[in-house]
């Protein structure tokens, strides 16, 4: 399973598997729905994994069998006053900001519904991997609201901007085929090996240099939307970080002595 869990609340865990870190949506009950308790909770295990500097990868998963995570927490959302959904709005953004802005590679495990928030949540990730049952979508319209937890930013930087409008004012739900199909998902694994794959993925990410693996992550996402020129400068900063360090060093002399690299992390 796994070598040790640390739990945040009574529904978000993280599960460590060496330097792949599981942070575990486990809220049964409500098919993972997010309410404001949960939100503070991840909001509380990102910031936690992000300072772990053992951390190389991230895997986000779901204890559900028919869900990844079905969005915000409607039935509480319902029962909040104007003035207490004007509060709960940082915790909210909190929670999503805090997988998108982990320094290290994450991978999301999607299975069964992935809706709203929950689409959210896997769209903060660097990529996703999901099972055939997969559903995802971003239906907010339909209620009232807006995606807010990134989707109006996430999903046009992923899709394109046309596809992005025609899912989001839609607010239709998409099969496991064709959100593999148009981008929305990134592989598309049998039924029931999502958590599997995505933690194999991640293991195969995380044998790669801990030095290089963030400054990459750095470069990936801000270099994104720049002009081709300014982008190549963000390249440029994020190589003179890693071009002086241990890994590096450890990383060339592992190659030219065909040696697995034993990286120093620094």
């Amino acid at each position: 399973m796994s070598d040790s869990e640390h739990r945040f609340g009574e529904w978000v865990a993280v599960r460590r598997h060496g330097h792949v870190a599981e942070l575990v949506l486990d809220r049964p009950k409500a098919m993972n729905a997010v309410s404001t308790e949960m939100a503070r909770r991840i909001a509380e295990a990102t910031t936690a994994l992000a300072a772990d500097r053992d951390v190389r990868t991230v895997v986000l998963t779901s204890t559900h069998p028919r869900a990844f995570c079905v969005g915000a927490d409607l039935k509480e959302r319902n029962s909040l006053t104007d003035a207490e959904l004007v509060r709960q709005r940082p915790l909210a953004r909190a929670a999503y900001t805090g997988v998108l802005e982990l320094p290290v590679p994450v991978v999301a495990a999607v299975h069964g519904f992935a809706l709203g928030g929950g689409f959210e949540l896997a769209l903060s990730c660097d990529v996703i991997v999901a099972d055939t049952t997969a559903v995802v979508g971003l239906p907010e319209v339909s209620v009232g609201v807006i995606p807010g937890g990134g989707g109006t930013q996430l999903l046009p930087r992923r899709v394109g901007a046309a596809r992005a409008a025609e899912l989001v004012f839609s607010a239709r739900r998409v099969d496991a085929s064709e959100a593999r199909e148009l981008g929305l998902v990134d592989e598309l694994v049998p039924e029931g090996e999502d958590r599997t794959e995505a933690l194999a993925l991640a293991a195969r990410m995380a044998a790669n240099s801990p030095v290089g693996l963030r400054a990459a992550k750095r470069a990936l996402r801000l270099g994104h939307g720049l002009d081709l020129r300014a982008g190549l400068e963000v390249e440029d900063a994020a190589w003179r970080s890693v071009a002086f360090s241990g890994d590096r060093a450890e990383g060339v002399a592992a190659f030219n002595e065909k040696r697995k690299p034993d990286w120093p992390g620094e």
